[in-house]
């Protein structure tokens, strides 16, 4: 076939394709719209969605950094009538601004300001974060039952996240300083019964060997010392859970 007959041949084909193509699209024309209109739809939402996400969480990190300030600021006494001069630090003869002249005035200051980063965006990072932090600070404040629900709904939100087995062993531990020796006792061997890795098992069984002592379940107390002596034996807790043992005995 010659040359220029096959380059005919190339251009009809083309043609025919061109046609065809017009063809399909006035035929379906309401169909290809509905579609386009719906792409349209999907990447609007999509990008709607990613920019509520992106304000969300900008707003949530700036009231999380807002909490943490008054949370970490230093404490700081604003007289002292013992003090000779010159001792006084001078941020407290000041009153320097974000200084607390206690422990207890900066919590106090600092729990509302953790209540409204957690409420605000509670599933996301920023406000799991405020609320494990909230949590903490009622337990500092000796306000044990709701430090122990707070933990319980950092649990619920914080999914496989660090901040679930932190609440976890909060909970454990603000159980144990309410006096709430069963539930501690539970909530802690929940823990041991785990296997999780990233908590090492001889601490935890020391926190369970300190409950069982402290509800005076003297048995239980010298059966956990034991597993940690035997199970642990390079433990940082092996040589005080054989001084326990020594002592339990005596």
């Amino acid at each position: 076939m010659k040359r220029k007959e096959r380059q005919h041949l190339k251009e009809n084909e083309l043609a025919q394709t061109i046609a065809s193509a017009a063809d399909f699209v006035e035929s379906n024309r309401q169909t290809l719209l509905v579609a386009a209109a719906a792409v349209v739809v999907v990447a609007v939402v999509a990008g709607g969605v990613y920019a509520y996400m992106s304000r969300t969480d900008s707003r949530g990190q700036d009231l999380l950094a807002s909490a943490m300030t008054a949370l970490n600021a230093p404490v700081v006494p604003v007289t002292s009538t013992a003090a000779a001069p010159g001792e006084l630090p001078a941020a407290a003869s000041m009153s320097a601004v974000g200084s607390y002249p206690t422990q207890e005035a900066k919590l106090n200051a600092a729990l509302p300001k953790l209540k409204a980063a957690a409420d605000a965006f509670p599933d996301s990072p920023a406000g799991v974060t405020a609320r494990y932090h909230y949590a903490g600070t009622l337990a500092a404040l000796g306000r044990h039952q709701e430090a122990i629900q707070a933990f319980d709904e950092v649990t619920a939100r914080a999914g496989d996240s660090i901040y679930a087995r932190m609440a976890a062993l909060g909970k454990a531990d603000t159980q144990s300083k309410a006096g709430q020796f069963d539930q501690a006792i539970a909530t802690w061997k929940s823990l041991v019964d785990r296997k999780d890795a990233s908590i090492p098992e001889d601490a935890l069984l020391m926190e369970l060997a300190r409950a069982y002592q402290s509800k005076g379940n003297i048995d239980e107390a010298k059966k956990t010392f034991t597993q940690i002596v035997e199970q642990h034996p390079t433990s940082p807790y092996a040589a005080e859970a054989r001084a326990e043992l020594e002592s339990l005995k005596g």
